[in-house]
């Protein structure tokens, strides 16, 4: 899948679903509770939809109450960071470092000791089990 992130716009709408398009290419988000992987509670590793790109492993999910999959921390070197300044407020968007496909937004008001909640998009994951 790493082909992907070298690929124009056609090639990502016929690999990805409408979905993860919108949320990965146009930087959308899903509606609160409503993503696939909110409450998936199993071992294992969440990857970039797009590319691929191992992100988070399943120890630092945690249940924010926010309607979002919640983590504490991401791999090294598996995200990026931007400032978004969309909506009238200023927030540091997540982007996957391999294909720049949009995850979330990383906030600090997370758990310590991070203190730091990256607040991502089921649609934007895909998740292998242990």
């Amino acid at each position: 899948m790493k082909e992907a992130r070298r690929t124009g716009d056609e090639a990502w709408r016929t690999r990805l679903t409408p979905e993860q398009y919108r949320i990965l290419r146009e930087k959308g988000t899903e509606r609160p509770f409503s993503g696939t992987l909110l409450d998936n509670d199993r071992p294992g590793l969440y990857r970039c939809a797009g590319c691929g790109n191992g992100l988070f492993r399943s120890e630092a999910k945690f249940d924010s109450g926010s309607g979002w999959p919640s983590f504490r921390r991401a791999l090294d070197g598996a995200v990026l960071t931007s400032v978004d300044r969309s909506l009238g407020m200023m927030r540091l968007e997540v982007l996957c470092a391999s294909c720049g496909g949009h995850l979330g937004h990383l906030f600090d008001d997370g758990p310590l000791p991070e203190g730091r909640r990256y607040c991502i998009n089921s649609g934007a994951l895909t998740f292998d089990g242990d």
